[in-house]
């Protein structure tokens, strides 16, 4: 009996050792991994490791590169954004749709056109042919009308260019607004483009817009619209739907009665020659800059800002023919020029603005 109770207590004792033991492995081991929530484990040096399940891809902006930089992805562009990308060339380009157009113009994106004619009726001022990069501009609509430019005159500050008050520096043939009486234009007329009017007024009605006149290369390049190498904005041929020219009478008609070229303009051919910013130089196609080229050795700031004292002996370039002018003179490519004093019966003007002051 003694026996057996001795034996009793060895087993109890022997049972309550295993399960202490078994506790205590318990208590010393690592507590479980949940490889469903797993983020990260450890390669054979002991360094941490990202695994695939650790990187919230619809939250991730960036990684690193090999270097430790700083790699952008393309989730982390915003491209709604996005107002301009840069080209090839490293050059910004415009976003048509993030830039507000001004009432009554319309946005010539930036590029490359080919400036001049080489065909056989081109003259020698417009060869050789070469290419031209313009930066994005705004070009009014149409051709500015009698009655923009009545509002302009009857504006107090403008009245010193009034028909009795304009100096004869500033137009010196007698002939301006001749066929207006005293502030008035011819009745019938409000629509019709002002004409008789000098570069030195143009000019005068461009600054008071907030505006200026457009360089030689933006108004052929914004003539042509997308059609390089065509005579015409429409293409290779003219006839009386297409443009008001080659007439017998000597009057103008309503702006946009015709239709407009690709980029929207009305009247880039025909109607009232339009005044350009440059000087004329004949030969200047061989020499001229390839960007935003101006010829007169002068910037377009300067030229704004004192207009009033280019020399009158020097010719401003008119451009797209008049409702007089035959075909071989209204084609796109065609120059003319006169005297910044100048009022003849036939020209007018349109006004640009750049896209960025």
């Amino acid at each position: 009996m003694r026996k057996f109770q001795a034996n009793l207590i060895a087993m109890l004792i022997c049972c309550v050792v295993f399960v202490s033991c078994k506790r205590a492995e318990q208590m010393m081991a690592p507590p479980a991994v949940d490889e469903s929530d797993e983020k990260s484990t450890m390669n054979a040096d002991g360094a941490d490791v990202v695994t695939p399940e650790a990187v919230d891809e619809s939250d991730e902006k960036s990684t690193m590169n090999a270097d430790g930089e700083e790699v952008v992805t393309p989730e982390a562009v915003d491209e709604s954004d996005e107002k301009s990308t840069m080209n090839g060339g490293g050059e910004e380009v415009v976003d048509p749709a993030s830039v507000p157009v001004p009432m009554g113009m319309v946005l010539i994106p930036a590029g490359e056109f080919q400036m001049g004619s080489d065909d056989r009726d081109a003259d020698a001022d417009e060869q050789p042919v070469h290419t031209v990069y313009v930066d994005a501009f705004f070009m009014d609509v149409q051709e500015v009308t009698n009655a923009e430019y009545q509002a302009f005159l009857l504006d107090e500050q403008n009245k010193e260019w009034r028909k009795d008050s304009i100096d004869r520096r500033f137009a010196d043939d007698g002939d301006y607004l001749a066929h207006w009486r005293g502030n008035n234009y011819p009745a019938g007329q409000a629509n019709h483009p002002v004409r008789y009017v000098s570069w030195y007024a143009a000019m005068a009605y461009a600054q008071w817009a907030g505006k200026r006149l457009p360089t030689e290369a933006e108004w052929e390049r914004a003539a042509r619209g997308r059609r390089s190498g065509a005579k015409y904005p429409w293409g290779d041929t003219i006839s009386s739907a297409n443009a008001k020219y080659d007439a017998d009478a000597a009057d103008t008609q309503d702006v946009r009665s015709y239709p407009p070229n690709d980029f929207g303009l009305y009247d880039v051919i025909g109607n009232v020659w339009e005044w350009c910013l440059d000087a004329y130089v004949e030969n200047v196609y061989t020499s001229e800059a390839r960007r935003n080229p101006i010829s007169g050795g002068q910037t377009i700031s300067s030229l704004m800002s004192d207009f009033e004292n280019v020399p009158a002996d020097t010719d401003r370039v008119l451009r797209g023919g008049s409702h007089l002018s035959p075909a071989q003179y209204s084609r796109v490519a065609n120059r003319n020029r006169h005297t910044p004093a100048s009022s003849v019966f036939d020209q007018g003007f349109r006004c640009a603005r750049a896209v960025s002051p």
